[in-house]
């Protein structure tokens, strides 16, 4: 079985998703583990995991490979019958639409619990879709527990499967089912190249989700006006332009100190780990908020990930006849520790600024990409030391910097050889960082700039 690869289409004409791969949606009741069926059969804890009954709320998408076999994997967010939860319309039509797109659905229900009024109610929307449906009555750990799965024959859709989540009985054999029952899959042709990773993070309720829905022209994810709606992170690959980028929603971050335990500090840890594993960030702001010592904080994030920067001032709908310029003004004072990030002024909710943005996103991977020739490079790093040598250290010797080449690209990686290399401070490493953008550009590129003792080499 492949590792998780996540991905989704668009549905927006302008934004084609470039993968032809069928799709398999979990869906259920809450709390009856479909994002343990999920990690199990991705074998990662790509989705989390908790005793609280509706903790996934969104679509969640990894690519799985089976057999040889390549399909995708949606988890859902529960069902619910009742609408005692502020999130059940909004659940049940993101399952809708991942039932929608499914050319095979599994209908976890708990074996433990038995049939519920909910599973009937679930077991009618399915019946309706006209879908391939697999019943799997999860938490059948014991004999006793597979033997009343029995009772899931009630719900009209086929012989249900006993199976455990928790602990892999059964899901071996389940998959083996859902490539028996997948339509033949169309295989993309032509080499393009990598997808961009683009992580979008920022502070709860800066407007996140509803900038990756105004990016993609469909509700891809929950949007609501209570801080904390987005718990995953949600991986959605599209095209713009004629290229193709990959965009991971996250949860907002907050500070260490106003992080719960629980689902909110793994959703903090899954945000940066979305950093991570991306090329550029958009750093999404309030823009009626101005750009807070929160929101510099995140930016830290991603400078020690050494990522390609975007600030996103949005909800830009909302500053009536705020000058433009005076506000960009403002939040380069406050961004004086990366005057060199990227920023765009947009508005999410009328989908204004968007393709300015995304052209920013292709440029600075395009930056992150380019390779600086040797040669170059020294006679620039040769003028600059002569004009300003580094300083003495502690011990009175003045480290002497001999040459530097560029190791790597995405991130951007210049290696420095020097004599005391340990010895250079913070200040001169950031006037040689000045030096390379001056001369080469870079402009919304984080660069790494790495020293070595000569006796490293």
């Amino acid at each position: 079985m492949k590792g998780p690869r996540t991905s989704a289409s668009s549905g927006a004409p302008a934004f084609a998703s470039p993968t032809t791969a069928p799709v398999v949606a979990i869906v259920g009741r809450p709390n009856v583990g479909k994002s343990a069926l999920f990690n199990r059969i991705l074998g990662d804890r790509a989705a989390l995991v908790e005793e609280v009954a509706g903790t996934t709320r969104d679509r969640l998408y990894g690519e799985v490979v089976w057999s040889d076999r390549e399909f995708r994997l949606v988890d859902t967010g529960g069902l619910e019958l009742s609408d005692a939860g502020s999130y059940s319309a909004l659940v049940r039509r993101q399952v809708e639409v991942a039932v929608q797109e499914a050319s095979v659905v599994l209908f976890v229900v708990d074996a433990k619990e038995g049939l519920t009024a909910a599973d009937l109610e679930v077991a009618e929307l399915l019946r309706r879709a006209r879908r391939q449906t697999l019943v799997l009555a999860n938490k059948a750990e014991s004999q006793e527990r597979r033997e009343a799965a029995v009772e899931f024959y009630e719900l009209g859709l086929g012989e249900p499967i006993p199976v455990s989540a928790h602990h892999g009985v059964g899901v071996a054999d389940v998959m083996d089912m859902v490539v028996a029952s997948l339509p033949p899959t169309e295989v993309a042709e032509g080499g393009a190249p990598a997808a961009l990773g683009v992580a979008i993070v920022g502070r709860p309720n800066v407007g996140k989700s509803l900038l990756l829905n105004a990016i993609l022209g469909e509700e891809r994810v929950i949007v609501s006006e209570e801080p904390g709606t987005t718990r995953d992170a949600i991986d959605t690959a599209f095209e713009f332009e004629g290229r193709s980028l990959v965009l991971v929603d996250t949860a907002g971050i907050r500070r260490r100190g106003r992080i719960q335990r629980g689902v909110e500090s793994h959703a903090t840890l899954r945000a940066r780990r979305a950093l991570e594993r991306s090329d550029v960030a958009l750093v999404v702001f309030d823009a009626g908020e101005g750009f807070t010592a929160q929101d510099a904080h995140i930016v830290g994030y991603a400078l020690k990930a050494h990522k390609g920067l975007v600030l996103v001032a949005n909800k830009w709908d909302l500053m009536g006849d705020t000058s433009r310029d005076e506000f960009e003004r403002r939040v380069r004072r406050r961004l004086r520790f990366a005057p060199w990030a990227s920023l765009c002024i947009v508005s999410a909710k009328e989908g204004t600024g968007i393709q300015e943005m995304l052209g920013e996103v292709l440029r600075i991977g395009e930056e992150r990409m380019r390779r600086i020739d040797t040669a170059q490079l020294n006679v620039v790093i040769r003028r600059a030391v002569a004009e300003r040598p580094p300083p003495s250290a502690r011990r009175g010797r003045r480290p002497k910097l001999f040459y530097v080449t560029q190791a790597e690209v995405s991130p951007p990686t210049f290696v420095f050889f020097a004599s005391n290399a340990s010895e250079i401070h913070f200040s001169y490493r950031r006037y040689l960082e000045n030096v390379l953008r001056r001369a080469f550009g870079f402009e919304g590129a984080a660069l790494r700039l790495v020293f070595r003792s000569r006796r490293e080499e």
